[in-house]
């Protein structure tokens, strides 16, 4: 089976009502791409990063009542998980798609690699693109232009991390839906192959 790309369908899953109606569209028509994307970059990111990487496909398996909205596949250097670890993640909301690099707050080293952000600042602000976004909130939809935040705003973020125990540090590209689907999948897979590598010297200096 080939990567097929995204389509409308997929992101009207997340305009489905009930949770077991919308977690069976889910299984149904966007894992199975998030399965071929986390198989396909498995070798990518294991390259590049120097670490084994593994893909994680989210399961939703503590939901129950409340349906996704969002889904994702992960990629950490653990068989077991990725939420303890820096981790990279292609996924989709209604609206959008993501591609990140993650540190969220199950990771316990957290503070200590936004301290470490806070020191390379200049050299993250070179080499991250402007249009790229940051998060302090993987569960939100909503980032912030690099361009937009500044020095500034980079460095209050990265103090955030530090000091909030809820704050996240998430930093990565946005596609919208519309133009998710007109994207044929091998400029989708490049645009992600390409973000994933833009995004490595954040996961190296963790």
């Amino acid at each position: 089976m080939e990567f097929s790309g995204f389509t409308k369908e997929d992101f009207d899953v997340f305009t489905i009502d009930g949770f077991e109606e919308r977690m069976g569209a889910l299984k149904s028509t966007i894992r199975p791409k998030l399965e071929l994307l986390g198989n396909h970059f498995v070798p990518t990111l294991t390259t590049i990063t120097g670490d084994e990487m593994f893909p994680h496909v989210a399961k939703h398996a503590r939901r129950s009542v409340n349906p996704p909205k969002d889904t994702w596949v992960a990629f950490s250097s653990n068989p077991r998980g990725y939420k303890m670890l820096p981790h990279f993640q292609i996924g989709m909301w209604e609206s959008h798609l993501f591609i990140w690099y993650a540190v969220i707050y199950e990771a316990p080293q957290k503070a200590e690699i936004a301290k470490r952000f806070e020191k390379k600042i200049n050299s993250i602000q070179k080499q991250i693109p402007s249009q790229f976004v940051w998060s302090a909130d993987h569960m939100k939809p909503e980032a912030i232009k690099q361009s937009q935040l500044g020095k500034k705003g980079l460095l209050e973020l990265f103090q955030k991390v530090q000091n909030v125990k809820k704050a996240e540090l998430l930093c990565g590209f946005h596609i919208s839906k519309e133009e998710a689907i007109k994207m044929a999948p091998q400029d989708l897979i490049e645009t992600i192959d390409q973000t994933l590598r833009t995004l490595l010297p954040l996961y190296k200096i963790t």
